[in-house]
């Protein structure tokens, strides 16, 4: 059986912690952020864990 590729779009997307968690950037911080406060895309800067209900799923596409 051939082995399993991984989703490119997902693994661009998505990284795994040494402990496991699937952390994933937050939306918003790409382009137009002159006119946003400097709290809030400082805010958007951090990563965050995946929703509990996109793990199943996202661990498929990676392969784990």
């Amino acid at each position: 059986m051939p082995k399993m590729k991984t989703h490119s779009g997902a693994k661009k997307r998505i990284r795994v912690t040494g402990s496991g968690k699937l952390m994933r950037q937050r939306a918003g911080k790409r382009h137009l952020n002159e006119h946003k406060p400097t709290t809030r895309t400082r805010r958007l800067s951090n990563d965050v864990e995946l929703a509990q209900a996109d793990v199943k799923k996202a661990k498929r596409l990676l392969g784990l």
